[in-house]
């Protein structure tokens, strides 16, 4: 039986694509395993995947000066000879690497001992942690035509991300019912991370009064981030089997622009309107990310720095109103789900 060992961590946009990945893996009868941090997201989420969990030691590498960044080299250090051990354990016959710093002692293990290693980006200019492990690669899947130019020559393969088949069985009557909405209003949902966003919350319910006029709403505003109750305006802290009724059940989607959100809303060819981390709060690839599928006509962008409730209900009716524009470009997209086109390439090494 072929073994794969599967990483990534940090964030839910790390884990999600390699869930995604294993209904096929397991269809092709691969043994799969998952080294991840011993306290991060990724272990509660494979948890309930029933996959053997091997935890390591994590450390971040930052852009700037911080003195954590020494304490954070023991931590990688140890990581490393975890990932030796567990390598060496498991001998497995290829290693997913899905980003995120928990990944690069992983994959340096892996090449130590000449375990072929794919790594897969989600955004479109290379995460640091994926810089760092690209060397160790044999392949790196990419999601966004505009990746290519960053990927090493000869490496690249554009597959698109991996999406939750899941996500396309939703049933809109059970999302109308878990949201408690009475009346047949056009329905807005409003994701603001794994984490929710204090900035979109606070904008989105300065603007509620406004918006039930016309809209009912889905809010999905992160742990501990709950506001006041409304007619027609349905709060959630967290969703998982609920999620695929409440996405096939929204008109509208209201979103940041991490890539497993913009996959998981091209393959839903859900029109959506992205209002993208600006770049004082991150690296600026969800603003990269948010032109290429405005450029595609995915998507409607709302920049941050311009976020007040008056320009949130108008780009809101604006978006509502091109709603079918941006249904039809996704329609004729060849982008979408990336499953079949990654377990190509896992195939294609270990066969």
């Amino acid at each position: 039986m072929k073994k794969i060992l599967l990483t990534g961590g940090g964030t839910a946009g790390h884990v999600t694509p390699n869930i995604a990945l294993l209904p096929r893996l397991r269809e092709l009868g691969f043994q799969i395993h998952y080294a991840g941090s011993k306290n991060g997201i990724e272990r509660e989420l494979i948890k309930r995947e029933g996959i053997p969990y091997h935890p390591i030691s994590a450390g971040k590498l930052r852009r700037y000066f911080d003195w954590k960044n020494l304490t954070d080299l023991f931590r990688i250090a140890a990581g490393f000879f975890q990932s030796l051990i567990i390598m060496a354990k498991l001998r497995p016959h290829i290693v997913f690497s899905k980003g995120g710093f928990v990944s690069c002692p992983v994959v340096w293990a892996a090449w130590c001992l000449r375990r072929p290693v794919i790594i897969h980006e989600s955004d479109i200019t290379p995460g640091l942690a994926n810089r760092l492990s690209s060397p160790f690669a044999k392949k790196i899947c990419y999601s966004f035509p505009e990746t290519g130019r960053y990927i090493p020559s000869g490496k690249g393969v554009h597959t698109g991300l991996p999406v939750r088949k899941t996500l396309l069985e939703g049933d809109a009557n059970e999302g109308r019912r878990l949201c408690g909405f009475q009346d047949d209003k056009p329905v807005l949902m409003i994701i603001g991370g794994s984490q929710g966003s204090l900035v979109v919350n606070a904008v989105l319910r300065s603007s509620l009064a406004e918006l039930v006029k016309t809209y009912n709403i889905c809010h999905l505003c992160g742990k501990g981030n709950l506001g006041d109750s409304l007619p027609g305006y349905a709060q959630f802290e967290y969703v998982n089997d609920e999620l695929p009724h409440l996405f096939s059940l929204a008109d509208l989607v209201i979103s940041r622009s991490g890539a497993t959100t913009l996959f998981e809303l091209l393959s839903l060819r859900k029109p959506n309107l992205l209002i993208p981390l600006a770049t004082n709060a991150s690296r600026g690839d969800q603003i990269l990310n948010a032109e290429s599928f405005a450029k595609q006509g995915f998507s409607r962008v709302l920049p941050q720095n311009d976020l007040t409730p008056s320009t949130l209900i108008n780009s809101i009716d604006k978006a509502f109103t091109e709603r079918e524009e941006m249904r039809a470009a996704m329609e004729k997209s060849s982008l979408g789900d990336g499953v079949e086109a990654v377990i190509g390439v896992i195939r294609g090494i270990v066969n």
